[in-house]
């Protein structure tokens, strides 16, 4: 048994993460200050808690420096996912803000673990495809991504800038430190639970502009012809559980199929879930991030013996159904 503290625990990754660790015999802790998970997300089938919320759960603003530092003790791992992150609009309309918050959540939990480095045994940080150089991602011809060309740095955005900042002070970590660590960098996870309003990232924003149309209008960001590497959070939850065994100083390790799908793929498929005659509108004058973007996923292949599981079109019609279903509940 392991004692494991999750940041950003009742999210869509973590609470997934946090569930597959106590089914497999950990005591977990976790830490989430909700700005978009939810305690409901960390229930059972049955609805109920699946750690002692009152002894087991912390809502911290990780922003705030030392506020972890009274629930080390009890920890010997960290598995870092809390950060600051929201659809393409929120991103690139608040990247000031963003960077500095999640530089600070960065720096203050690899300090925590710095503070506690006698008794922490490994520090798993949650990186970005975000952090690979735009040169790389500003064309719809796609090579995958292999970690070796993630320097000279040129993320496009603050979000990749500030992950990837996270990720160099992690590897600070490791060097100076006996703690352990692992750097995983996703690419765009997708799945339930999740935040589907005006912040979602874009497949539950699709979804939900399906669920309500035509009383919503069914708008693309961009020309829908960028694309992804979309992997469904149960693939990256089977990565991480990896990583505690396998991913220890191994540098920097992507997970992500190498298959780049674009955004208007994505926005046919959940028309046709639907079942509706939806018309499409793909607004070109709103931002599109990066190009396109796969990966070369043989190192995570090597190292964790991992590769994708979920089929997209599978992973779509589970989500499809959930915030359906969240939806009809809510009326």
């Amino acid at each position: 048994m392991k004692k494991i503290l999750v940041t950003g625990g009742a999210g869509m990754i973590g609470s997934n993460l946090v569930k597959r660790l106590v089914i497999e015999g950990n005591e977990v802790f976790v830490i989430d200050n909700l700005w978009r998970g939810k305690i409901e997300y960390l229930n059972d089938e049955s609805g109920s808690p699946v750690i002692p919320l009152d002894t087991h759960f912390f809502n911290l603003d990780l922003s705030l420096p030392d506020v972890a530092d009274d629930i080390m003790p009890k920890i010997d791992y960290v598995i870092h996912l809390a950060d600051i992150v929201a659809g393409i609009d929120y991103v690139f309309n608040n990247q000031g803000s963003l960077f500095r918050q999640n530089n600070l959540i960065n720096s203050n939990m690899i300090s925590s673990a710095r503070n506690f480095k006698e008794s922490i045994k490994g520090f798993i940080y949650v990186g970005t495809a975000c952090s690979f150089p735009l040169t790389r991602q500003n064309s719809l011809d796609v090579i995958p991504l292999s970690e070796e060309e993630l320097y000279p740095a040129l993320p496009e955005s603050a979000y990749g800038w500030s992950k990837l900042m996270g990720q160099y002070e992690t590897e600070l970590l490791e060097k100076e430190t006996d703690i352990q660590t692992c750097t995983l960098m996703f690419h765009n996870v997708y799945g339930s639970p999740c935040d589907f309003g005006e912040r979602s990232q874009v497949i539950p924003a699709l979804i939900r502009k399906a669920i309500n149309y035509p009383e919503e209008a069914f708008h693309v960001w961009g020309s829908g012809e960028q694309g992804r590497a979309f992997i469904h959070v149960d693939d990256v939850v089977n990565g991480i559980i990896s990583a505690l065994d396998n991913g220890w100083n191994q540098g920097h390790i992507q997970l992500g199929p190498s298959v780049c799908t674009s955004i208007k793929e994505i926005a046919e498929s959940v028309v046709d879930i639907s079942g509706k005659d939806i018309d499409i509108f793909y607004d070109t004058s709103k931002p599109e991030g990066d190009k396109a973007r796969s990966a070369d996923y043989s190192k995570a292949k090597r190292i964790l013996g991992w590769e994708p599981q979920i089929d997209l079109r599978e992973g779509l019609e589970k989500q499809y159904n959930w915030i359906l279903n969240q939806m009809e509940l809510a009326k």
